[in-house]
């Protein structure tokens, strides 16, 4: 007789705990995967402090054996997606399993059971705890380790996911750049004419006047992908959060606006990959962490294009390839190797054309599901 699975919410500290120090033991011996910082996560799941929680719920569940755990699940319901699309979804992430298919049945039940008792009728995920956070299920490429804020797997999830009856909704695309000796001529001559042509200016971000570029970043945001599947506008709070966290890393010359009579209309943010810094930290900035950090950060050779939109009348003016040739400017004059442009929707064919014609090509694969309940 097979010992009983155990799936219980998450209810103290020490549960918590649990919850957050999981991957430590799902992960051992996997030289790809890179520990989060355990301050970080606390924060995240802090109730009181992740701006997610103003405006919507989540339910942490452990799975438990033997008095050890085996696997997490978080169920969400993200509000703010339900006033957008009224499709009755609710959302699951945070998903870690040892290779059981009782285990991950059990987690997934229990999620949905719980998204169920609220009324939903689809279940979507993962995702940490919504489409703008950590999100998607990795398809492949798992010899490779992630770039900073996208998600890593075990090679045996998508069977554990589809055994339940999850089905695909739409696939995520990672496309991976390398960074060339001189920036090509077409993206010179677009951000060299842009002004002339179309009255559109580019700058960089001004970090002395934060809170201000984070209003225009946020308006930037909130209309550019709102024809995209899934998309869901961040609130102020929400944007001003991921800023905030961002702010002592970003580089300024890797953050442009494009702008026409002074309102924003355009904005491209690309990170260094803080994954390479991260990695040696095993989750702790404390008490040396933090030194190893600023000493490994010095040697990443590789960024993210982490944000690139343009709002719906400014398109197919060259404005996104001036911008792309200003980070591209920057990356060679600073000595970066390659970058992820991540991650773009399968369905979002302007934007995959735009960058294949840059020369970049897709090397990972990230898989959202659903379910109907």
């Amino acid at each position: 007789m097979s010992p009983t699975i155990e799936i219980r919410p998450v209810r103290d500290r020490r549960d918590l705990r649990r919850f957050i120090r999981l991957p430590w033991s799902i992960y051992r011996g996997n030289d790809c995967w890179v520990p989060p910082l355990l301050s970080e996560r606390h924060r995240f799941l802090d109730r009181s402090r992740n701006p997610f929680f103003r405006h919507s719920e989540a339910e942490l569940f452990l799975a438990e054996r033997d008095g050890e755990v085996v696997g997490r699940i978080a169920a969400s319901v993200y509000r703010r997606h339900l006033e957008t699309y009224h499709d009755a979804t609710g959302f699951f992430g945070f998903f870690e399993s040892i290779d059981d298919r009782a285990v991950a049945t059990a987690l997934l039940d229990a999620a949905a059971g719980w998204l169920r008792g609220r009324g939903l009728r689809r279940m979507r995920g993962p995702a940490s705890f919504t489409i703008n956070d950590e999100c998607g299920l990795l398809l492949d490429a798992f010899d490779q380790p992630p770039i900073v804020l996208m998600a890593y797997n075990p090679p045996y999830y998508p069977a554990l996911l589809e055994g339940w009856g999850l089905v695909k909704a739409q696939d995520l695309l990672a496309y991976r750049i390398t960074v060339p000796t001189a920036v090509p001529e077409r993206l010179k001559w677009a951000a060299d004419t842009l002004e002339r042509r179309t009255g559109i200016v580019l700058r960089r971000v001004d970090l002395g006047h934060f809170e201000e570029e984070v209003n225009r970043l946020h308006k930037v945001h909130s209309a550019a992908w709102a024809d995209n599947w899934g998309a869901v506008p961040l609130t102020r709070e929400e944007v001003g959060e991921i800023a905030r966290d961002l702010r002592p890393v970003v580089d300024p010359d890797f953050v442009w606006f494009a702008e026409k009579g002074g309102e924003p209309i355009g904005v491209c943010v690309t990170i260094p990959d803080l994954n390479r810094a991260l990695k040696p930290l095993n989750g702790r900035l404390f008490p040396f962490g933090a030194l190893r950090f600023l000493w490994e950060k010095r040697r990443i050779r590789v960024v993210r294009v982490l944000i690139m939109g343009v709002l719906q009348p400014y398109r197919q003016q060259g404005v996104d390839a001036a911008m792309y040739a200003k980070t591209m400017e920057t990356g060679i004059r600073k000595g970066y190797e390659w970058g992820e442009m991540s991650w773009i929707l399968e369905s979002n064919l302007p934007m995959r054309r735009v960058l294949e014609r840059l020369g970049a090509a897709v090397y990972k694969t990230y898989r959202m599901y659903d379910r109907d309940l």
